[in-house]
């Protein structure tokens, strides 16, 4: 054969070679993507639980793109040749998968049919309805903690713009919470020379300071202000308190801690701040409180007693206790984790349900690999009837088991600030399955 037959042939074959290529890994990613969503349908785990992505299946063309792109793995996959979320509850709104696809196919939605999500409605501005008011972070949706810092970020430089910033006696603003959102939006008023007050009601970090020690806490690079570009992408909550901690040093930025802010009323000028310490005059405030609120309480008898807490801080003080832990969400199950890497620690989970199904996969598989190793108990489902000094007695069906306790961690989230929202005349609206 001559070699302009041999080349002939190659022109044929070689596109016959990648389709067939193409068909096997398409069926091959059929296959397991199909497995991943029949295990996670029957088990229960089909709700996501924050901002998560719905596929345009007619504008979809089956690339892959968005697959690869998911940083928490196999959370998209690809069904019939269209792109299709198979583990919702393993989804945490990056978003990569939008920012991915070449078709413009996805579209990053809060809350589903079965289960709504109370959003405030903010402009791109990050202004609510009350001109003033604004929101960022968790509140407002996002809980990442890159996407919180540059929301926080951006929305002061919103504030900054109003008329009668820098004029007064008033303050400029005054930022509740000093979370990833909120710090990002006080070192951007430093920055700008505005008159700010910072409230904390806790302490630095918000929602990540309650993280259980040790927790892996997902970032990117991120641009503080006055700090600039910040290279971190994996760390522990204690490794970025640290940095934060060490940047609040730096810049000699103040915060109000221990300082609860209990009401918001017009005036003339702006708002009346009032807090269980002191009672402020600013022209605008910026919400960046989080989603947790205060802690959701069981309702039962005992549940006052000093062994009964809502925050995990240190793992190491319950080492050779009985501990139970309330609740079946992520908090709940890296809690149960720590404390069983105590010494001597015995851990019980009770949780109303049978399975974690708002749990991320690789907390759930973490804590299946304890089980099995005999260093935690589950009780499931089950509910605290009544809680004692030495013992806690729980509802297991139609009976009742007594089990040895030292103490008690309940994760059972938190009472939305909802309410006070809608109180102080901010619009919230209900999300299902919508932008």
């Amino acid at each position: 054969m001559h070699t302009e037959d041999v080349i002939s042939w190659l022109f044929y074959l070689l596109p016959v070679g990648f389709i067939l290529i193409y068909y096997s890994f398409a069926k091959k990613e059929h296959k397991s993507s199909s497995q991943t969503l029949s295990e996670v349908t029957e088990a229960g785990l089909t709700e996501p639980a924050s901002l998560h992505p719905v596929i345009d299946p007619g504008k979809c063309l089956g690339c892959g793109a968005c697959v690869t792109a998911c940083p928490e793995g196999k959370v998209i996959g690809l069904i019939h040749g269209k792109a299709q979320l198979i583990h919702p509850t393993k989804c945490i709104g990056h978003g990569a998968c939008k920012r991915a696809c070449p078709f413009d196919a996805i579209t990053l939605v809060f809350g589903t049919e079965k289960r709504g999500i109370d959003i405030p409605n903010v402009a791109e501005n990050f202004e609510t309805n009350i001109p003033g008011i604004f929101i960022a972070g968790e509140l407002g949706g996002m809980g990442l903690i890159r996407n919180a810092i540059e929301q926080g970020r951006q929305a002061m430089e919103s504030i900054r713009k109003l008329s009668g910033i820098g004029k007064g006696k008033d303050l400029d603003v005054i930022i509740v919470g000093a979370g990833p959102a909120g710090f990002s939006a006080s070192l951007s008023a430093k920055q700008h020379g505005l008159r700010v007050v910072t409230l904390e009601q806790d302490s630095l970090g918000g929602t990540v300071y309650n993280f259980p020690r040790g927790k892996i806490v997902m970032t990117a690079p991120v641009n503080l202000p006055i700090i600039g570009k910040v290279k971190t992408r994996e760390t522990t909550k204690e490794a970025l308190l640290k940095m934060w901690l060490a940047i609040e040093k730096k810049t000699q930025l103040k915060i109000n801690y221990k300082e609860k802010m209990n009401d918001i009323k017009p005036t003339d000028n702006g708002f009346e701040v009032i807090t269980n310490k002191a009672t402020y005059q600013t022209r605008a405030v910026l919400l960046t409180i989080g989603r947790r609120g205060t802690p959701r309480k069981l309702g039962v008898s005992g549940e006052e007693l000093p062994k009964v807490i809502y925050n995990l801080m240190d793992p190491a003080e319950f080492a050779g206790k009985h501990v139970l832990i309330v609740g079946g969400g992520d908090s709940a199950l890296e809690a149960a984790l720590s404390i069983a890497d105590e010494q001597d620690a015995h851990v019980t989970i009770s949780y109303r349900s049978e399975s974690f199904s708002r749990a991320k996969q690789k907390n759930q598989d973490k804590i299946e690999a304890a089980v099995k190793s005999g260093n935690l108990k589950l009780i499931l489902p089950s509910t605290v009837k009544s809680i004692d000094e030495n013992n806690v007695i729980l509802n297991v069906g139609d009976n009742e088991k007594e089990i040895k306790n030292d103490g008690v961690i309940v994760c059972a989230g938190g009472i939305l600030p909802t309410p006070f929202l809608k109180e102080i005349g901010i619009e919230v609206e209900t999300k299902h399955g919508q932008t």
